[in-house]
C-alpha cells in the first residue's frame, strides 16, 4: 500500500505506517495483564493535503482510536504517523514525547462528538475558544478576545455570545462553538469525530456546509469520522472502511459506493437511505455478532458474518492490496466478486 512510502508525495500532509493501540485488560487481585484489546490493528493510511477523508464503520470499530491516536491524546502501541508541518519539517508523530509534541499541538486538532459534555459547563465561551491560546502562550488579554470574537463570527456565532455558558446555547450552536475552539489555532488537519451525528437533520446540513467552507478559506484537511455513509458521501473525498480495528477497503468516494469490493462495504452500503421513496433498498442484514476486538478469530475477521466467505478465509488473514485505481482492499476475493454499490442496491417500486 502507498502509505507505506512516506511523504514522498508534496500533497501528503499525514501518512499512517501499521499502527497499533492495544489496551491491556487487567484481571485479578494483583492488576496482571489478562490479555489486549486490538482497537487499532495495523492500520496504514494516507491524508492528502486540502481534502477530507471519511473513515467509517461500525461503533467500536476502532474509528475514535485512530482518531485521538492521529492528534496524540493515545500513545500508539506501535507503528508511525508521519506528519508534513507547516515549515516544512516531517516529524514522526507517534515516537515524540510531550515536550516534543508542543510545536505541531496547533496544528493538529479534533473535534468531539457530543458538543455537550466536550464543553466545559463551568466556563464562558470566550474562556472554552480562548484557552488554547492562553496555554500555548499565543496572546492574551485583548489580544485574545478579538480572537475568539472573529473565530466565532466565522462559524456563524455573535461576539456577544462571549459571556455565556454552554447550556444557554443549542446542540448546533454547542457543536460551532466546538469548531471554533479547533480553528482558533489556525490547524491544518482536524479530526472530526462524530461531528454531527447528535445534531437533527436540518442541524446537521448546516455544519456540514461551514464545515467546508471553512476548509476551503483556511486549506483544512479534515479526517471525518462517522457512522452514518449518506453524510460521509456528501461529504468525503476518499472513503476509509474499518472492521474490529483493521481497514477492510479504501477508495475515492464515488469509486467506493458504486463499485465496492468488500463484502462488509456492500453490507454498510445496502442500509445508507434512498432520498426517492419509491426505491426499496435490499438490505443486506449481517448475521452474528461483531468479534471481540480482544480475542478476534483467525484469518480473516469478517468470515464468521460473511455470506461469500471460503475456506481460505477461515485460515489467512488478507492483505490490503491495490486492485486497480488505487482501490485498496483486504479480501482474498475481490477480483472474483461482484458485489451491489449504492445504485444497484435499490430498485423502483
Amino acid at each position: 500500500m502507498s502509505a507505506t512510502i512516506g511523504l514522498q508525495n508534496e500533497q501528503d500532509i499525514l501518512v499512517i505506517n501499521n499502527l497499533r493501540m492495544h489496551f491491556a485488560v487487567q484481571h485479578g487481585f494483583l492488576r496482571g495483564v489478562h490479555h489486549y484489546v486490538k482497537a487499532v490493528d495495523d492500520v496504514s493510511l494516507v491524508m492528502r493535503r486540502g481534502e477530507t477523508l471519511g473513515l467509517v464503520g461500525e461503533s467500536g470499530c476502532g474509528k475514535t482510536t485512530l482518531g485521538r491516536c492521529i492528534v496524540r491524546i493515545y500513545q500508539p502501541t506501535a507503528g508511525e504517523i508521519f506528519y508534513r508541518a507547516a515549515n516544512g519539517d516531517r516529524v514522526n508523530l507517534a515516537q515524540l514525547d510531550r515536550k516534543e509534541l508542543r510545536p505541531y499541538r496547533h496544528e493538529l486538532r479534533m473535534t468531539f462528538q457530543d458538543p455537550y459534555s466536550s464543553l466545559c459547563p463551568r466556563m464562558t465561551v470566550r474562556d472554552i475558544v480562548g484557552e488554547p491560546l492562553r496555554i500555548n502562550r499565543i496572546c492574551q488579554g485583548r489580544e485574545l478576545e478579538d480572537r475568539v470574537a472573529t473565530v466565532l463570527q466565522r462559524v456563524g456565532l455573535r461576539q456577544e455570545h462571549m459571556r455565556r455558558y454552554p447550556h444557554a446555547f443549542s446542540g448546533g450552536q454547542r457543536q460551532r462553538v466546538g469548531i471554533a475552539r479547533a480553528l482558533v489555532l489556525e490547524p491544518r488537519l482536524v479530526v472530526a469525530d462524530e461531528a454531527v451525528s447528535a445534531l437533527d437533520v436540518s442541524v446537521r446540513a448546516q455544519i456540514l456546509n461551514l464545515m467546508q467552507s471553512l476548509q476551503r478559506d483556511f486549506d483544512l484537511t479534515y479526517l471525518f469520522i462517522s457512522h452514518d455513509l449518506s453524510v460521509v458521501e456528501y461529504i468525503a473525498d476518499h472513503v476509509a472502511v474499518m472492521y474490529v480495528g483493521k481497514l477492510v477497503e479504501v477508495a475515492e468516494t464515488s469509486e467506493l459506493y458504486h463499485h465496492p469490493k468488500h463484502p462488509y462495504t456492500e453490507a454498510l452500503l445496502s442500509a445508507v437511505p434512498k432520498p426517492d421513496p419509491r426505491m426499496r433498498s435490499k438490505r443486506i442484514v449481517l448475521q452474528g455478532d461483531i468479534p471481540d476486538p480482544g480475542n478476534p478469530p483467525p484469518g480473516c475477521y469478517f468470515h464468521p458474518r460473511c455470506r461469500y466467505a471460503r475456506e481460505r478465509c477461515h485460515e489467512d488473514t488478507p492483505e490490503l492490496r491495490d486492485v486497480g485505481n488505487g482501490h485498496i482492499v483486504a479480501c482474498h476475493f475481490a477480483e472474483e466478486l461482484s458485489l451491489s454499490g449504492v445504485t444497484a442496491l435499490a430498485r423502483t417500486g
